[in-house]
């Protein structure tokens, strides 16, 4: 396995930027987790401040100690720290019944059988058809769309965009399994899903870190 990239390095945290595909925490069935995987490459044990789905690719903050974890934990819920991403998502979201290009969508997501209230704030920056090659299939049409968490409730995104009418491109857990099959046939085969851009307090100020889509979105 490839060594995992450092975005940023300081006496508490570092920023990684995860593959999609890789789960961040280790369990049964699991094979090379990027907690483990991460602490070997290192060489010391790495705590996870906050997690990112398996198929998510994107940046993520793990602490290099117990007690940088518990102050990163609870930084992370404050709005000291903003979380952006980028969805390719089937569709427009509906906000009150109708397509909005901008919104907020707002209610309560459920994750091991726990019900939390979540609030996700998203802008419609491109719009687009995709047509299977020799099908007769429908085209298509695609969002990209820039998101923003108010919360960060696992699966937040995708169960939220899903509940407005636009769920996310290859996700077949929330999403619509019938239009990902299409979609398999135009080439879009992994969740379209990326947490791009991080805005954290370091060195006594805000600072914002930034990667690039990965090589699987497809934006056009």
């Amino acid at each position: 396995m490839m060594p995992f990239s450092i975005l940023y390095e300081n006496s508490e945290i570092l920023l990684i930027n995860k593959p999609s595909g890789i789960s961040v925490q280790g369990g049964v069935g699991i094979s090379h987790p990027l907690d483990e995987t991460l602490s070997e490459q290192l060489g010391y044990r790495i705590h996870l401040v906050h997690r990112l789905d398996k198929e998510t690719t994107g940046i993520l903050i793990v602490a290099k100690n117990a007690a940088a974890a518990s102050k990163w934990i609870r930084l992370i819920s404050t709005d000291q720290v903003k979380k952006e991403y980028y969805a390719v998502c089937i569709g427009c979201p509906e906000v009150n019944g109708q397509q909005r290009r901008k919104g907020v969508l707002s209610g309560t997501v459920e994750a091991h059988g726990k019900v939390q209230n979540a609030r996700t704030f998203y802008e419609v920056e491109k719009t687009w058809s995709v047509s299977a090659p020799n099908s007769d299939f429908e085209p298509v049409e695609l969002s990209l769309v820039h998101v923003t968490l108010g919360t960060g409730r696992m699966h937040q995104i995708r169960i939220q965009m899903a509940k407005a009418g636009s769920p996310l491109a290859a996700d077949d857990q929330h999403g619509n399994f019938k239009v990902n099959k299409i979609l398999r046939k135009c080439g879009i085969k992994k969740l379209q899903l990326a947490a791009v851009r991080l805005t954290i307090p370091v060195e006594g100020k805000s600072r914002t870190f930034e990667i690039p889509l990965p090589e699987h979105f497809r934006v056009c």
